[in-house]
C-alpha cells in the first residue's frame, strides 16, 4: 500500500464527508510531502485532540517511509 492511499483510507474512515478528502503528493528537496485536504468541518476529526490523530497518521507514514527507504511527511491543509 502506498503512502498516499494509506493516508486517504484513514482520513476517509475518520471524516463525515469522505467525498471531500483529497490527497496529493509533492516531491521537494527533503523528500515527499503528502498534503491532506478535508472539509473545514472535518478538520478537528483529522487532527484529533491535542493532535493525537495527526501524530498517529505521521507514525504510520514513518513505517511506510522506512519500508520505501525515503523521507515522507504529512501536511494537513
Amino acid at each position: 500500500m502506498s503512502a498516499e492511499s494509506l493516508v486517504e483510507y484513514v482520513a476517509k474512515a475518520l471524516v463525515d464527508e469522505p467525498d471531500q478528502v483529497q490527497v496529493k503528493a509533492v516531491d521537494d528537496q527533503d523528500g515527499r510531502v503528502i498534503e491532506l485536504h478535508v472539509a473545514e468541518t472535518d478538520m478537528g476529526k483529522v487532527i484529533g485532540r491535542n493532535g493525537s490523530v495527526a501524530k498517529a497518521m505521521r507514525t504510520l507514514l514513518k513505517v511506510v517511509a522506512a519500508r520505501e527507504g525515503e523521507s515522507i511527511s504529512l501536511e494537513i491543509v
